[in-house]
Protein backbone atom coordinates (compact mmCIF):
# COMPACT_ATOMS: atom_id res chain seq x y z
CA UNK A 1 0.00 0.00 0.00
CA UNK A 2 0.69 3.60 -0.64
CA UNK A 3 1.83 5.72 2.04
CA UNK A 4 4.69 8.47 2.30
CA UNK A 5 7.91 7.52 4.18
CA UNK A 6 7.76 10.91 6.21
CA UNK A 7 5.71 13.84 7.31
CA UNK A 8 5.92 17.08 8.49
CA UNK A 9 2.75 17.01 11.09
CA UNK A 10 1.41 14.03 11.88
CA UNK A 11 -2.30 14.80 12.42
CA UNK A 12 -4.09 17.17 9.27
CA UNK A 13 -6.91 19.69 9.33
CA UNK A 14 -9.84 17.98 7.21
CA UNK A 15 -9.86 21.50 4.82
CA UNK A 16 -13.05 23.52 3.42
CA UNK A 17 -15.60 21.85 1.70
CA UNK A 18 -17.56 24.37 -0.30
CA UNK A 19 -21.07 22.84 -1.60
CA UNK A 20 -22.11 26.06 -3.90
CA UNK A 21 -18.21 25.80 -5.35
CA UNK A 22 -17.43 22.52 -6.89
CA UNK A 23 -13.67 21.83 -6.88
CA UNK A 24 -12.27 21.18 -10.45
CA UNK A 25 -8.81 20.13 -11.17
CA UNK A 26 -6.59 22.82 -13.24
CA UNK A 27 -3.26 20.50 -13.09
CA UNK A 28 -3.01 16.89 -13.90
CA UNK A 29 -6.28 16.52 -15.61
CA UNK A 30 -4.44 15.87 -19.07
CA UNK A 31 -2.76 12.44 -19.79
CA UNK A 32 0.99 12.87 -19.52
CA UNK A 33 2.44 9.67 -20.02
CA UNK A 34 0.06 6.69 -21.29
CA UNK A 35 -3.03 6.92 -24.61
CA UNK A 36 -5.56 5.85 -22.66
CA UNK A 37 -6.43 6.86 -18.69
CA UNK A 38 -9.43 6.88 -15.72
CA UNK A 39 -10.54 10.35 -14.99
CA UNK A 40 -12.32 11.32 -11.64
CA UNK A 41 -15.75 13.04 -12.27
CA UNK A 42 -16.20 14.26 -9.15
CA UNK A 43 -14.45 15.37 -5.90
CA UNK A 44 -13.72 12.01 -3.30
CA UNK A 45 -10.76 11.00 -1.00
CA UNK A 46 -9.26 8.12 -2.55
CA UNK A 47 -7.75 6.03 0.52
CA UNK A 48 -4.27 4.12 -0.33
CA UNK A 49 -6.37 0.14 0.01
CA UNK A 50 -8.43 1.42 -3.13
CA UNK A 51 -5.87 3.11 -4.84
CA UNK A 52 -3.97 -0.49 -4.70
CA UNK A 53 -7.24 -2.40 -5.10
CA UNK A 54 -7.58 -1.02 -8.93
CA UNK A 55 -4.01 -1.10 -9.36
CA UNK A 56 -4.04 -4.74 -9.32
CA UNK A 57 -7.01 -4.75 -11.29
CA UNK A 58 -5.33 -2.57 -14.02
CA UNK A 59 -1.60 -4.63 -13.44
CA UNK A 60 -3.44 -8.20 -14.04
CA UNK A 61 -4.98 -6.87 -17.49
CA UNK A 62 -1.68 -5.28 -18.68
CA UNK A 63 0.51 -7.89 -17.69
CA UNK A 64 4.11 -8.10 -19.15
CA UNK A 65 2.99 -6.04 -22.20
CA UNK A 66 2.34 -2.45 -21.24
CA UNK A 67 3.21 -0.14 -18.64
CA UNK A 68 0.76 1.87 -16.02
CA UNK A 69 1.30 4.64 -14.34
CA UNK A 70 -0.39 6.39 -11.09
CA UNK A 71 -0.92 9.71 -11.24
CA UNK A 72 -2.25 10.07 -7.15
CA UNK A 73 -0.09 9.62 -4.20
CA UNK A 74 -1.73 9.02 -0.58
CA UNK A 75 -0.45 12.14 1.31
CA UNK A 76 -2.96 13.35 3.85
CA UNK A 77 -3.47 12.10 7.13
CA UNK A 78 -6.83 10.75 8.76
CA UNK A 79 -6.85 10.80 12.01
CA UNK A 80 -9.81 8.44 14.00
CA UNK A 81 -10.92 8.18 17.87
CA UNK A 82 -11.14 5.02 19.35
CA UNK A 83 -15.12 3.83 20.56
CA UNK A 84 -16.74 5.33 23.09
CA UNK A 85 -14.36 8.48 23.73
CA UNK A 86 -16.50 11.75 24.28
CA UNK A 87 -16.51 15.15 22.62
CA UNK A 88 -13.73 17.48 23.65
CA UNK A 89 -11.01 14.78 24.53
CA UNK A 90 -8.96 15.71 21.54
CA UNK A 91 -8.27 14.64 17.82
CA UNK A 92 -7.61 10.94 17.55
CA UNK A 93 -4.76 8.90 16.14
CA UNK A 94 -3.42 9.06 12.45
CA UNK A 95 -5.32 5.22 10.68
CA UNK A 96 -4.23 5.94 7.11
CA UNK A 97 -3.63 8.23 4.41
CA UNK A 98 -6.06 9.60 1.53
CA UNK A 99 -5.69 11.27 -1.59
CA UNK A 100 -7.95 14.59 -2.35
CA UNK A 101 -8.92 13.91 -5.61
CA UNK A 102 -11.00 16.65 -7.31
CA UNK A 103 -12.78 15.92 -10.89
CA UNK A 104 -11.39 16.05 -13.92
CA UNK A 105 -8.03 14.26 -11.76
CA UNK A 106 -6.31 11.33 -13.94
CA UNK A 107 -5.99 8.66 -11.65
CA UNK A 108 -4.07 6.19 -13.63
CA UNK A 109 -2.70 5.73 -16.97
CA UNK A 110 -2.02 2.79 -19.03
CA UNK A 111 0.22 2.20 -22.38
CA UNK A 112 1.51 -0.37 -24.43
CA UNK A 113 -1.79 -2.27 -24.95
CA UNK A 114 -4.61 -2.89 -27.27
CA UNK A 115 -7.64 -0.54 -27.05
CA UNK A 116 -9.97 -3.54 -25.94
CA UNK A 117 -7.79 -4.55 -23.01
CA UNK A 118 -7.45 -0.84 -22.21
CA UNK A 119 -10.68 0.15 -21.61
CA UNK A 120 -11.48 -3.02 -20.24
CA UNK A 121 -8.49 -2.66 -17.19
CA UNK A 122 -9.40 0.47 -16.69
CA UNK A 123 -13.37 0.17 -16.14
CA UNK A 124 -12.58 -2.87 -13.61
CA UNK A 125 -10.52 -0.55 -12.13
CA UNK A 126 -12.88 2.57 -11.73
CA UNK A 127 -15.33 0.27 -10.25
CA UNK A 128 -12.93 -0.48 -7.30
CA UNK A 129 -13.22 3.37 -6.89
CA UNK A 130 -16.00 5.40 -4.39
CA UNK A 131 -16.02 7.66 -7.10
CA UNK A 132 -17.66 8.08 -10.55
CA UNK A 133 -14.64 7.56 -13.51
CA UNK A 134 -14.80 7.93 -17.05
CA UNK A 135 -12.03 6.15 -19.68
CA UNK A 136 -9.82 8.70 -21.88
CA UNK A 137 -8.30 8.11 -24.84
CA UNK A 138 -4.67 10.30 -26.53
CA UNK A 139 -6.46 11.33 -29.47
Amino acid sequence: MLFPKKVKFRKSQRGRKNPKKKSIATRGSVLAFGSFGLKAEEPKWINSKQIEASRKTISRFIQKGGKMWIRIFPDKPITQKPPEVGMGKGKGDPVGYVAPVKSGTVIFEVDGIDEKNAREALRKAGSKLPLRTKIISRE
